[in-house]
């Protein structure tokens, strides 16, 4: 999250119509979706996750507390207060509490990792436990420290720490500050700023995983699983594919995503030698191929924004039609933009800023931040300026539901059997009559089988997919989303298909 000054000179508007109308490359209609505000009078958010499987909405504070959005509600005692360990904060200061993870086992065990900037002016990674005795607060006193970095100016801190599918902690470090990385600390390979990490923190202190790319070469540090990022502010594993999506903020000109698919680290994703695909230092001639660099797949200009926040791969239940769909966004304009990236492919660029706005006279701005809760589903983090901040959740537009009108009761049971090879089977009641349309989505997004589309009366009806497609044919293994729309509601279960 680099915040510059010099962003209010920028043209925006005028050029973001130019840069983005050049990269649409995909006309196919998109589904529409909106937002709604789920929680606000916040301090500062920048972050929001869950547990897989949990109900409840962590929210990261920047000033040291994690709150819980519970059945709809902000819970008035925090679930963690470290305040008193982080500088205090004000401004568009880049220090605090940065990132949250929660064990994958953290049902059973109440484990979860933090990253923030200390007083003592450091980066810390530390595991916190889940209080023995309510499961809505933390054990602030079971506090252990895994690793601290020095922290040589205070800004491009990274901050962001996720789980990968493998069970290791990855760890996103920025370059350590100032303008133009000084001390080539990106692409100092025995240096841990600017750089993914990866470390096995299930022993502590931690473990280096056997098959992180550089063990055993003493020109590295064992615990990098790349390098050459400038400010890792925002990043995100596809949690169905395990690919990695980073977005990394620029320094004069230029804010980049880097792509990683699935288990291949040793990158080196060129700052400062690159900023995107342009020489910085060397202002030319900057990649004589040693090291081997990776360039991004997509990058904007500051006549756009200047400093990207990244987001997402949608992989929920609620907008079976976004799936597979990225979501990124600046931060020094509302922009929200999307696309999707398949085979080396980028397709279906589309600016979203108009479609997700939340309407009712709110508005969102700043945003420093998406994040997944339990189940997949989306939230954007509207940081604010002080006390103001606010959290808004991506949920399908209901004028976009085929026979759009007054909502009316509609339940979808869960398939069973699921996972199934067959056949499965889900119920269906209805509180009305009226047009009922059913169908099966695949994992990208698109319309698989129509099973049902005609009038139906109120009652009860039972639904069945037998794994294939509109012409018969067997549909691979994998995931798909049989959802069911009427009179402007829709409901969605996920089904698995195993061969």
């Amino acid at each position: 999250m680099q915040l510059r000054r010099e962003w209010r000179f920028l043209r925006i508007a005028a050029a973001a119509v130019a840069l983005l109308g050049s990269v649409l490359v995909d006309a196919t209609p998109s589904p529409a979706a909106t937002t709604t505000r789920v929680a606000s009078a916040l301090n500062r958010p920048i972050y929001v996750t869950a547990p897989a499987g949990d109900d409840r909405l962590f929210i990261v504070e920047q000033r040291g507390v994690i709150k819980i959005l519970k059945n709809g509600t902000v819970l008035a005692t925090p679930f963690l207060d470290i305040d008193s360990l982080i500088p205090a904060i004000s401004g568009n200061d880049e220090r605090g509490l940065l990132g949250l993870a929660f064990h994958p086992d953290y049902a059973t065990n109440g484990y979860f990792w933090v990253y923030y900037t200390s007083n003592a002016g450091q980066q810390v990674v530390a595991r916190y436990t889940r209080s023995g005795g309510n499961p809505d607060q933390a054990d602030a006193a079971s506090a252990l420290i895994y690793l601290t970095m020095a922290d040589p100016f205070s800004n491009h801190n990274g901050g962001c720490i996720q789980f990968g599918q493998d069970g290791y902690l990855y760890i996103g470090t920025g370059d350590g500050g100032s303008a133009g990385d000084p001390g080539n600390r990106a692409q100092n390979k025995l240096d841990l700023l600017g750089k993914m990490l990866r470390i096995d923190v299930n022993t502590h202190p931690y473990s280096i995983p056997p098959s992180n790319p550089f063990v055993g070469n003493p020109a590295y540090s064992q615990e990098i699983w790349s390098l050459g990022l400038r400010n890792p502010w925002r990043w995100s594993f596809d949690r169905e594919t395990g690919d990695m999506l980073v977005a990394d903020v620029g320094q004069n000109e230029w804010e980049e995503i880097d792509f990683e698919p699935a288990n291949t680290g040793g990158r080196n994703y060129g700052w400062r030698l690159t900023e995107g695909n342009h020489c910085y230092n060397p202002s030319s001639n900057c990649d004589d191929g040693d090291p081997v660099l990776t360039y991004p797949i997509y990058e904007f200009s500051h006549s756009v924004g200047c400093s990207i926040t990244g987001g997402y791969v949608y992989r929920g239940a609620a907008l079976p039609e976004f799936q597979g769909i990225y979501f990124f966004s600046d931060f020094c304009t509302p922009s929200i933009w999307t696309f999707r990236y398949e085979g080396g492919n980028l397709t279906e660029f589309t600016d979203r800023t108009t479609e997700l706005a939340p309407g009712g006279g709110l508005s969102i701005g700043s945003i420093g931040s998406y994040g997944e809760d339990g189940f997949g589903e989306l939230y954007i983090c509207d940081r604010g300026t002080g006390s103001n901040g606010e959290v808004f959740k991506i949920i399908p537009d209901p004028a976009s539901v085929p026979g759009s009108g007054v909502k009316t009761g509609l339940n979808l049971s869960p398939s069973v059997p699921n996972p199934f090879t067959n056949a499965t089977q889900l119920h269906l009641a209805l509180e009305q009559s009226g047009p009922l349309d059913v169908v099966v989505i695949g994992a990208n997004g698109r319309t698989v089988r129509n099973l049902i589309s005609m009038n139906e009366q109120a009652g009860a009806r039972s639904v069945v997919w037998d794994g294939r497609d509109d012409r018969g044919r067997a549909m691979p293994s994998g995931v798909y989303f049989i959802r069911a729309a009427q009179n402007g509601h829709a409901v969605t279960q996920r089904v698995e298909l195993v061969r």
